[in-house]
């Protein structure tokens, strides 16, 4: 078995570093200080194509490899890691689960955009009184007319409250006992609402946010 890695994952890895050093870190003690969204590198990363990274051409994104993008993350992470974890969680929170369960359709109004690094979706699990133990979360959704109708809140969600957080895939019971639905909510929805931001002792300049539903209502189909 070859360990090595191959020439293709080299020069990846040696541009992204280069990106890293020339781009991220110098502004990572300011973002820091200043507990600032790093809104232009991310643009920046959306036009290198490091947020379609792992997902196929056909969604946008560049059809490379899971240790192509570790290596990715390493080399952003030696740099700032709040802007690495910025990149994951766009990628493994946000469009991954799309990619992995969505429909087609889904697919193509969401993880599209996602992956060209046009918008940022979230992951709305984690609440007050549950987020590890997901069977403890307290926001409900529950069909009608067509529409789910999203009652709750949710702490502690990476990337919500950005210019570009356009979506949250978001967590909650529905129906029968322990069952539990991820239903892709636009942030423009009505009911929908960013609350507070956290200040935070490490990764400040990762975007935070509070997050509540207010009879907020979207199609079944999401």
């Amino acid at each position: 078995m070859d360990f090595d890695l191959t020439q293709e994952q080299q020069d990846f890895q040696k541009a992204v570093r280069q990106f890293a050093e020339e781009v991220v870190a110098p502004a990572a003690e300011e973002l820091d200080r200043e507990e600032r969204f790093p809104l232009e590198i991310v643009r920046q990363m959306g036009e290198l194509g490091l947020f379609g990274l792992p997902f196929p051409e056909r969604y946008g994104g560049l059809d490379g490899d899971f240790v192509t993008f570790c290596l990715c993350m390493e080399e952003i992470a030696r740099a700032d890691s709040s802007v690495a974890v910025t990149l994951e969680a766009a990628v493994g929170l946000g469009a991954n689960p799309v990619y992995r369960f969505g429909t087609e359709a889904q697919k193509d109004r969401w993880l599209t955009p996602m992956a060209r690094g046009q918008i940022l979706g979230s992951f709305g699990l984690t609440e007050a009184g549950g987020g590890s133990d997901a069977q403890s979360i307290r926001t409900t959704a529950r069909l009608e007319g067509g529409e789910w109708v999203i009652d709750g809140s949710k702490a502690f969600i990476t990337n919500s409250g950005t210019p570009l957080s356009k979506v949250c895939l978001v967590a909650a019971m529905t129906g029968g006992v322990g069952e539990i639905s991820n239903i892709i909510v636009p942030t423009d929805t009505p009911g929908f609402s960013v609350g507070r931001s956290y200040r935070k002792v490490g990764w400040r300049a990762s975007d935070t946010h509070e997050l509540s539903f207010d009879g907020c209502r979207v199609p079944q189909a999401n």
